[in-house]
């Protein structure tokens, strides 16, 4: 499939963008006009997006703390914390 291109003005590319989207994604390029001059255009990305995980889906290794990283401060400490 050759895309295509066609231009459109602002006002057309406004009111009509959810079919101009529909087009790009059968692989049209749209540019979009100001008067006669372009100042954008409306194409797939490059690549295809991935999909994120579902949530609870262990992506990763656990995060590992220190044995005593909650345990309590001592005096001394938490008045130079100003606590």
């Amino acid at each position: 499939m050759v895309p295509t291109m066609e231009t459109v003005t602002t006002h057309y590319a406004k009111t009509h963008l959810s079919r101009l989207l529909k087009r790009v994604q059968h692989g049209e390029s749209i540019i979009i006009l100001s008067g006669k001059a372009p100042v954008g255009c409306l194409s797939a990305p490059a690549t295809t997006p991935t999909r994120r995980p579902r949530t609870g889906t262990v992506t990763s290794e656990p995060v590992r703390c220190a044995a005593d990283a909650f345990a309590p401060l001592d005096e001394q400490t938490l008045r130079e914390w100003g606590l």
